[in-house]
């Protein structure tokens, strides 16, 4: 195994290590579940760094550290959903790492901060659309009266859309503060 493939796997395993925790020190807003938190952080600037596969195996492991510790699960569908696809996706933010670092080396930084924006806002969207998913399928009976779809959509909405804003933030900060963070160390 090369030096560079195993520092990629080190700092995969550190850097879901530190999503994970981070998911622990969130801000609920729900009883039932969902909180505002910067878990998506790690899994972001792993894809910026790395590209998208190490960004889809930090959020895999981020799901899977989540089931071990107790994660509630009804159904393994939702299971899957919920924990294993929802931070796995994340990761795709993966697929725009070659604009940022080109925005970066062009000194580009309002295209810099919308290449972050678009990667982290569709893992982030496609994390929220898991949930969605889960919640009106798996968690109806909490709408009530309502439509499981719409309830699940603002239910689930109300603490993503705040992570995805918090999330991009948090890295177009870290790559404005330290834009060798992005930058893969060759030997």
């Amino acid at each position: 195994m090369n030096k560079q493939r195993l520092l990629m796997m080190i700092e995969v395993a550190i850097f879901a290590a530190i999503g994970f925790i981070l998911d622990k020190l969130s801000f609920s807003i729900w009883a039932q579940g969902g909180s505002i938190s910067l878990v998506m952080v790690p899994i972001v600037l792993m894809a910026m760094r790395w590209g998208t596969l190490p960004g889809l195996a930090t959020g895999l492991i981020v799901g899977v550290l989540q089931v071990l510790t107790g994660a509630s699960i009804l159904t393994p569908l939702q299971g899957f959903l919920d924990y294993f696809f929802a931070f796995t996706i994340v990761g795709i933010a993966g697929v725009f790492r070659p604009m940022v670092i080109r925005a970066s080396k062009q000194k580009k930084d309002g295209a810099m901060l919308g290449w972050i924006l678009v990667g982290t806002a569709i893992g982030g969207i496609l994390r929220l659309i898991s949930h969605t998913v889960a919640g009106a399928v798996f968690f109806a009976s909490y709408a009530g009266d309502q439509n499981p779809w719409i309830y699940s959509v603002v239910y689930n909405s109300s603490y993503m859309i705040p992570s995805i804003i918090l999330t991009a933030v948090v890295i177009y900060l870290l790559f404005r503060a330290a834009p060798k963070l992005f930058v893969q160390k060759t030997y």
